[in-house]
């Protein structure tokens, strides 16, 4: 596209004109978080190039009317044809550049995304291109060498649920003696999720699912009929409420991670139960520390 405007134009009034952003505000207040949100940035890992939506934040002084947006996305585009080992490798480095070009003291990058997950069924042996939710928040502090970060990383998984309570009344209702199937009951689709706080040593996102998979029946797509048989009888075997499956995560995330996290170690449940007989849904979450969980053990 021709320019119709000339670069001995351009570079003039960029000499004259006023920087908006740096001037004084009309009320100067600190403002914590500014940013840019809804954003789109593609993140080069080992499972390949994923997009993930960002919200980038840093703080802003009471004698700056602004941020410079379009600094953030000069580092979202610098940051493109990286690799990265780990989201949070990602994530800091983002913050770290995002705080220096902003003249920030205070950032946060939040980033929401998924990573493919390649399931075997148990009884077919038949793989599913399934995926996972991946979350980050990463909160920086300082500058240089001086810049500390705390990290909350998250997974989700989907996995099936089925109500103790009518399976409990049915088998007062028609139990036999010598019935050993479990009997029926309402099933739903669950949706859950474990975060984990990190600052020095960080539990990867294996760790994370290694977690949801001993506690949770994990679902995924591609199910034989011999698969979705024995995924159907474990889960009615075994049947859980949402409060089950948030204790139960909970459980294992104490005894894979108390004895090499700091005991105020942030650790974070959410999970969702979308109601099969019901209009509402079910929610349960659970926000505690590792030493709280270790506790209950």
């Amino acid at each position: 596209m021709k320019t119709s405007i000339s670069p001995q134009d351009h570079a003039r009034v960029l000499a004259e004109g006023l920087d908006i952003p740096q001037q004084q505000p009309s009320f100067a207040l600190p403002l914590p978080e500014v940013g840019i949100c809804g954003k789109t940035v593609w993140v080069r890992l080992p499972e390949g190039r994923i997009p993930f939506s960002a919200r980038l934040e840093v703080n802003l002084a009471a004698q700056v009317r602004g941020i410079h947006m379009s600094r953030m996305e000069e580092v979202i585009a610098a940051l493109y044809e990286q690799e990265f080992a780990d989201l949070r490798d990602y994530g800091l480095q983002l913050g770290r550049e995002m705080m220096a070009r902003q003249g920030a003291s205070v950032g946060r990058v939040r980033l929401t995304g998924q990573l493919p997950l390649i399931r075997t069924a148990v009884v077919s042996g038949r793989q599913s291109v399934d995926s996972i939710a991946v979350s980050l928040d990463l909160k920086l502090v300082g500058a240089g060498e001086n810049l500390e970060s705390v990290a909350m990383l998250g997974v989700g998984v989907a996995h099936i649920t089925a109500c103790p309570c009518t399976q409990a009344y049915n088998q007062t209702l028609f139990r036999k003696e010598s019935d050993d199937c479990p009997l029926p009951t309402h099933s739903q689709r669950s949706q859950t999720t474990l975060s984990v706080q990190s600052s020095g040593f960080s539990p990867s996102i294996a760790e994370l699912l290694a977690c949801m998979e001993e506690a949770l029946h994990v679902t995924q797509d591609l199910l034989k009929r011999t698969d979705e048989a024995q995924l159907v009888y474990t889960s009615h075997s075994l049947p859980q409420f949402a409060e089950d499956a948030v204790r139960e995560v909970a459980r294992r995330a104490g005894e894979r991670f108390g004895r090499v996290l700091p005991p105020e170690t942030l650790v974070a449940i959410d999970s969702l139960s979308l109601e099969s007989i019901h209009i509402h849904d079910v929610c349960c979450r659970l926000e505690t520390t590792l030493a709280e969980i270790v506790n209950h053990l």
